[in-house]
């Protein structure tokens, strides 16, 4: 049981990757506090990532519940294809306020009730894009790289706490779900772009939700208490190649 009577916040935790990892971190013996926008499933905490006020609240709730916060997990996010010209600037804002200000307000509200815990870990969701670039993935790519080198500083004034809070960024390539399916559903023929999509992988097919959770609740864990700034390759060796 890697996280007994750990308390992990999720954020976008009704989407296909948020559902596994609550279901993972509860199955190594945690609590996984499910939020989420409203209207999306019937989340623990209604929470929007890019509003200031939702955080503050959500935290303040957090604190009158359970006195402390163990894990944080930034995984609301979402993708849209475009490249610099044919991105509008309002669609940039949005993926940027979503993937990049989410996690920032994430980390910064998050950081009182952690310093009450005993081993405090952050885990920010970024994406193999936010390590290599695509030509139609400008706002995407910007968005999680930002997450990348976001989740370096945190973990750097992290390490000067007492007890030190962890903080690492997990980068999945394609995997199966929500985020996968709206990416294919538009293309002329989804079944040769979702074929085209494995193609890239190495190990020949998309990656499993279950996958990316299991590493999630590694970093939460004491069983990576050394790791910190690090970035987690969860993409069938995409960046590899």
């Amino acid at each position: 049981m890697q996280l007994k009577d750990h308390i992990v916040l999720v954020t976008g935790a009704m989407g296909t990757l948020g559902q596994a990892m609550c279901k993972a971190i509860e199955a190594a013996g945690g609590k996984a506090i499910r939020s989420d926008l409203a209207g999306r499933g019937k989340p623990d905490i209604v929470l929007d990532v890019t509003k200031e006020e939702d955080w503050k609240a959500a935290m303040a709730k957090i604190a009158a519940e359970h006195g402390r916060l163990d894990g944080l997990v930034n995984n609301a996010g979402v993708g849209t294809p475009g490249d610099v010209e044919q991105t509008p600037f309002s669609e940039w804002r949005r993926v940027m306020a979503i993937n990049a200000d989410g996690v920032f307000l994430g980390c910064k509200y998050a950081m009182p009730l952690l310093g009450r815990s005993k081993a405090p870990s952050i885990v920010n969701i970024s994406s193999a894009s936010g390590i290599v670039g695509g030509a139609n993935l400008a706002a995407y790519n910007a968005s999680k790289g930002a997450v990348r080198l976001l989740s370096k500083s945190v973990a750097l004034s992290g390490a000067r706490k007492h007890p030190p809070i962890r903080c690492n960024s997990v980068h999945p390539a394609f995997i199966e779900g929500d985020m996968v399916d709206a990416m294919v559903k538009g293309r002329p023929d989804p079944g040769k772009a979702m074929a085209k999509l494995q193609a890239q992988i190495p190990i020949g097919r998309l990656g499993h939700p279950e996958e990316v959770a299991n590493t999630v609740v590694w970093l939460l864990s004491e069983a990576s208490s050394f790791t910190t700034g690090s970035e987690v390759l969860v993409d069938g060796g995409l960046i590899a190649g």
